[in-house]
């Protein structure tokens, strides 16, 4: 017998409005509603899929934890099971991710909620797949949490993760991959000082040791030069620069990235990296490998961040034992064979827990 998928880390708790279904499409609690009044509860198989080949999955282990919570009582009782790939698979066009056998009325509402987190997880994963692909064999780590509401920015930087990303900003997410968040510091801090030095000395008193020192250095004068400066007030204590040039000033180009790296080299600071952030994308990054540019890590944010949800379906395919499916679709169940059981006692320990 296959062994049952378990979770292998924390797992967010959903929102009560998720569980109430207070977020779902109402048309799913008027089908409830429906349904409690005429008495109707089937067992019912449900099996959802996407279009895109070779799109990376995610979401799907927070489903699993929802799921999990929804269908406890079900379960107790054997009559509710659930079947999954998970975050990180690599799927098909119309491969089925995820199916569901259980009392309609028992997560009929949740639909809504089990596809959306599919469909934004799967789309920042493939874009952060993507990303990392073609920034290979640099590192790539998540800068996007800015750019979506804060409610899902956990679960932004986790698809990113997913997805390839080395590191990411948010501690909730690096949390959950038992990593620690990544940041340098922005300008406002270099602002409030007045200096880049004077920011990058105050930062060296207060982090502690194992946070890296990484300094930016485009807020005040030329990148090379506040490069050059920061190497000499840190010493072998400088981990690296950032380079954020504002767009009006043309952004952050191999050009600069030379002149940084030649800086750093003559300041003595040879080990000093290169961080790069600003607006960059598959084929900004392109630019800089075809230039040879010395990039030790690109900080990426609205690449990831600002790409459209990959759309979920989910189809009812068996009612009762009863093969059954809406015209232009096949009836019963479809061929699977790399979904596995989920535990859902597991998984509901792991989302009750996280």
């Amino acid at each position: 017998m296959p062994e049952l998928d378990r979770p292998t880390r924390p797992v967010p708790a959903p929102l009560p409005a998720v569980l109430s279904g207070e977020n779902a499409d109402v048309y799913f609690l008027r089908t409830q509603q429906v349904l409690r009044i005429d008495g109707r509860n089937p067992i019912v198989t449900m099996e959802a899929f996407c279009r895109k080949e070779g799109a990376t999955l995610c979401g799907i282990d927070e489903v699993k934890g929802l799921l999990a919570v929804a269908l406890h009582e079900e379960a107790a009782v054997g009559r509710a099971t659930v079947w999954g790939l998970r975050d990180g698979d690599v799927i098909g066009a119309k491969e089925v991710v995820l199916r569901i056998r259980a009392p309609y009325l028992s997560f009929a509402h949740l639909e809504t909620a089990y596809l959306g987190a599919m469909a934004h997880g799967t789309g920042w994963a493939t874009a952060a797949r993507a990303i990392v692909d073609a920034a290979a064999p640099t590192r790539v780590i998540a800068f996007g949490a800015r750019h979506v509401h804060p409610n899902v920015a956990d679960r932004l930087d986790h698809a990113a993760l997913i997805g390839g990303a080395q590191g990411a900003s948010t501690s909730a997410a690096s949390a959950r991959h038992r990593i620690a968040p990544v940041g340098t510091m922005p300008h406002a801090l270099v602002l409030i000082y007045g200096d880049t030095v004077e920011a990058a000395l105050a930062f060296d008193r207060a982090m502690e040791s194992d946070v890296p020192r990484i300094v930016l250095v485009d807020t005040f004068r030329e990148e090379a030069e506040e490069s050059a400066r920061v190497a000499a007030a840190l010493g072998d204590r400088l981990g690296g620069v950032r380079l954020d040039r504002a767009s009006e000033l043309g952004g952050v180009t191999p050009e600069l990235v030379a002149e940084v790296r030649a800086a750093l080299d003559g300041a003595g600071a040879t080990s000093a990296k290169i961080v790069i952030s600003g607006g960059l994308t598959v084929e900004r990054i392109a630019q800089f490998k075809a230039a040879g540019s010395a990039v030790d890590t690109y900080a990426v944010g609205s690449a990831i961040s600002g790409t459209r949800p990959i759309d979920f379906t989910a189809d009812i395919h068996d009612i009762d034992g009863t093969p059954i499916g809406k015209r232009g679709r096949a009836s019963g169940l479809t061929e699977a064979p790399r979904l596995r059981e989920v535990d859902l006692a597991a998984w509901r320990e792991a989302m009750l827990n996280g």
